[in-house]
């Protein structure tokens, strides 16, 4: 029997979820003209019925119940978009144990319950999709899976969360310090209430784990990457990338020897060069580079959150679903799941920059030139700054090519020298000549 009618449930009707409701129905006609059926928008859950929104939807389609929207049978496609990973995992859960397409936008769900989500979905013959989990309205997801399916990545990194990216724009464009910028960027809605997950580097981290999965296989638990935040950068930092041709972002980046196939995710702030095109992504805006071996680089920009470009990937995803049922629901292939081994941290090469405050007085370059030297980081240069502390003084060195080994075990013999006043800040000095 031909297709003619798809029935949607959106479980979460947030800023997201009725953004998608908003476009479905604004869009309606081209969508049906395009996919040659009819989109109905039968019901939505939400947490309170008598809340004022933005879209108009008839009181009989709202519910406070998701699940009831994950097993009913009239529904064909499921938009889980409800956020969070214990409700939102039983919600996704129940509508693939019932044979559904389930259209996610939920990063931590995915990094979390990867493998037991497409695990269901290949079991009871139904679809996980999640376009609109990583970078908004950048099509990441399609371009690794679909148009660069011929490549194996050695390198992807990225500016994945818009709230940081426009936190350090500011802060370069106007010069002014992280809290302030900070508290504008809550008020403007930039940022939430609790804005850790985002500057301390985890909602990119959740996005790199997709990314490490969808290029190598392998799902990489945050535990096991390197995970650093934008909350200790000050203008001296941003001076130093000015005057030497970096700016600062914070970057994930997914490397893969291609010799031994081992994998390595991080997240952390970066100096990248100012001739990346990524290093003049700004405001709210992603950024994504991807590094084939057949294709060489290419490079994606766009609004990496909010609600239309939120909104456009989890349309194009019901779209994808609409395909598949028309086609008769027919399994797409299966994840690639590798057995690829994490690199070890000495094989993590690259320069650092290292900025510590010292108490100003004689002797003090010499303890730490030879703290560097016994793990066998060799200094590059030295910059000595002034510093808002009376009696201190700021100095910002850079080092030759070490690895992540030597230089955590370096940061952790300064911060032990009397001399060293509070905590030591290092940043990656980017070098992406892949």
């Amino acid at each position: 029997m031909s297709v003619t009618s798809i029935n949607i449930g959106i479980c979460g009707l947030g800023t997201v979820g009725q953004g998608v409701w908003k476009h479905i129905e604004a869009n309606r006609a081209a969508l049906e003209s395009r996919l040659g059926v009819t989109l109905n928008l039968a019901r939505a859950s939400v947490r309170d019925l008598k809340k004022k929104r933005s879209v108009r939807v008839a009181p009989a389609k709202l519910t406070l119940d998701p699940l009831a929207i994950a097993t009913d049978p009239a529904i064909h496609i499921v938009c889980e978009l409800i956020g969070g990973t214990t409700l939102a995992r039983d919600v996704t859960l129940a509508a693939l144990k019932s044979g559904k397409t389930v259209v996610s936008a939920n990063k931590a769900l995915l990094c979390k319950h990867g493998p037991e989500l497409f695990a269901a979905a290949r079991k009871h013959g139904g679809h996980f999709l999640f376009e609109a989990s990583v970078a908004g309205g950048i099509p990441i997801i399609k371009a690794l899976r679909e148009g660069l399916v011929a490549n194996r990545f050695k390198l992807i990194y990225g500016i994945l969360n818009g709230t940081c990216n426009y936190i350090l724009t500011r802060m370069e464009r106007e010069g002014l310090a992280y809290p302030t910028i900070l508290a504008e960027a809550k008020a403007l809605g930039y940022a939430e209430a609790d804005e850790s997950l985002d500057v301390e580097g985890w909602d990119t981290a959740h996005k790199a784990s997709i990314l490490a999965f969808l290029a190598h296989g392998i799902w990489v638990p945050t535990e096991k990457m390197l995970v650093e935040g934008i909350t200790h950068i000050t203008q001296t930092d941003l001076a130093f990338a000015r005057e030497n041709g970096y700016a600062i972002k914070l970057l994930a980046v997914i490397s893969c020897e291609a010799d031994t196939g081992e994998v390595f995710v991080r997240v952390h702030p970066t100096l990248i060069p100012r001739t990346k095109v990524l290093a003049n992504v700004n405001e709210v805006y992603n950024g994504i580079s991807v590094t084939g071996d057949v294709v060489g680089e290419t490079v994606y920009i766009g609004r990496g959150a909010g609600q239309d470009p939120t909104a456009s990937a989890v349309i194009s995803d019901i779209v994808d679903a609409v395909i598949l049922r028309k086609r008769g629901n027919a399994q797409l292939p299966a994840p690639v799941e590798a057995r690829a081994t994490l690199t070890p941290l000495q094989n993590i090469t690259g320069s650092y920059y290292l900025r510590l405050e010292v108490k100003d007085e004689p002797g003090v370059l010499a303890k730490i030139a030879g703290a560097t030297a016994t793990l066998d980081v060799s200094i590059a240069s030295v910059l000595q700054r002034p510093s808002e502390t009376a009696g201190a003084a700021s100095l910002i060195l850079t080092t030759h090519q070490s690895n992540e080994k030597a230089i955590r075990a370096t940061v952790a013999r300064l911060k032990k020298l009397s001399c060293v006043l509070g905590e030591p800040v290092l940043l990656r000095i980017a070098d992406f000549a892949a």
